[in-house]
């Protein structure tokens, strides 16, 4: 596929040109190749490379603007959500139907890949029948087109249930991948606890067992506003301290929200190589904090953007949670480009997944990409077309968006499923 006459094509977030993008196949070509097949006029647009969704809880798409779940303190927030999980029941057709609901608005919205950091689990469920929860949202995903990172995390699970389950899933998802990841590149998995906050030691090493003997990343949650409290209360330490010993901090553990961290603190991290996933989308709203990215990222932390679930943040739009995180940098730090957050949007986020061939689109990189109109009224009188990708056209969507070298909107249409009948499959678990 050639992609011809674009405006500005984003190739990383220090490098730009105009004119052709090449893919060939599945990856995108060198300069001046010249494969067969269709080309794609993109004149009046930016080409950018697909946005990854670092965090995401993708059954929460079934459960959005709960009563009781708007702006409440984290220890209220929590319970109530559990509430609505066990009022439903939690299977495989809920799952499926979520993932189907929050991997296609993410398509729609520019998202090629999205890590779902999965952390309710029914109690005392076999490791055989968890397979088949992960399973359900691994192949809603795969018939979308999306690239999917399943998370099989925990959440006062017990650990060695836990830790069977992790194993479980790997067996009977990825039994040949290296590293977790696919051939193909379109399904990873990892391992996470949600926190200190709800998980002990005990869950913290049974699942890194499991991602040391496959070679999983590590994600999990630290330094929300109920994350600290709750360790100080239960441990007398700060959760980063916590991570410290359970052997949690290294290169390859991504930790998400970090709203409440000290100078030390962020110190001891980039130390480590810790990376690290900002989600304004969930805690700015809800009030839960900000995490300081100016000083994460002047100390040298990679720092990649996630939405967070929808029973905190109600949309899966990354673009709009990027736009979120430059306008209120400055509050807690340095205001940031909008470069730099549609860096940590794609490349940042890829980085935290150890997915170098995700989130650029210099030669080699796999060709995920977006496709955004900047020729309307909205985009009248801006100077630089890129950084008016955030300043400019808040709720903006992809005209076309590729995964894998494969079309999955087209003028703005979801072409690999149909938005209406994925939305209907979710109604009937509303509660």
């Amino acid at each position: 596929m050639i992609l011809s006459n674009a405006t500005a094509i984003l190739h990383d977030a220090a490098t730009e040109s105009s004119g052709d993008l090449i893919l060939d196949g599945a990856v995108v070509a060198e300069p001046g190749a010249k494969p067969a097949g269709e080309t794609l006029d993109v004149s009046g647009c930016v080409v950018t490379p697909g946005l990854v969704n670092a965090h995401h809880h993708l059954m929460q798409s079934a459960f959005r603007t709960l009563p009781g779940t708007r702006g409440v303190p984290m220890a209220e927030w929590l319970p109530t959500m559990a509430a609505a999980y066990s009022r439903v029941g939690i299977s495989p057709e809920l799952m499926r139907a979520a993932a189907s609901v929050g991997v296609a608005e993410g398509l729609l919205f520019g998202v090629t890949t999205v890590a779902d950091h999965h952390l309710s689990w029914p109690a005392g469920l076999p490791a055989e029948a968890s397979v088949a929860l992960a399973r359900a949202t691994a192949e809603a995903a795969r018939e979308l087109g999306g690239r999917l990172v399943f998370v099989r995390g925990a959440a006062r699970d017990d650990p060695n249930e836990a830790a069977a389950s992790a194993e479980a899933i790997v067996q009977a998802l990825l039994p040949d991948a290296s590293g977790g990841v696919s051939k193909d590149g379109m399904l990873q998995l990892a391992v996470g606890p949600a926190g200190v906050h709800s998980d002990p030691r005990e869950s913290f090493e049974r699942l890194g067992e499991v991602a040391a003997r496959h070679g999983l990343r590590r994600r999990t949650q630290a330094n929300e506003q109920v994350d600290v409290a709750i360790a100080l209360e239960k441990y007398g330490k700060r959760p980063l301290d916590l991570l410290e010993e359970w052997g949690w901090l290294g290169p390859d553990v991504t930790l998400a929200h970090l709203c409440d961290v000290t100078d030390d603190e962020i110190a001891r991290l980039a130390a480590a190589g810790v990376t690290a996933t900002h989600a304004p989308g969930c805690d700015v709203p809800m009030g839960w904090g900000i995490a300081p990215v100016a000083a994460l990222r002047v100390a040298g932390i990679t720092v990649g953007l996630g939405t967070s679930g929808g029973g905190s943040n109600d949309a899966g739009h990354l673009l709009a949670d990027a736009r979120l995180a430059m306008q209120v940098s400055g509050l807690v730090g340095d205001q940031l480009p909008a470069r730099e957050v549609l860096g940590m949007a794609t490349a940042g986020s890829a980085a935290g997944l150890g997915r170098d061939e995700l989130g650029h689109l210099r030669p080699g990189a796999a060709a995920d990409l977006c496709v955004w109109d900047v020729s309307g009224v909205a985009d009248a009188g801006v100077a630089d077309p890129v950084a008016g990708l955030l300043w400019a056209n808040p709720g903006r969507r992809p005209r076309h968006v590729i995964v894998a070298g494969r079309v999955v909107v087209r003028d703005y249409e979801l072409v690999t499923g149909d938005a209406a009948t994925l939305a209907a499959s979710v109604r009937k678990f509303v509660v």
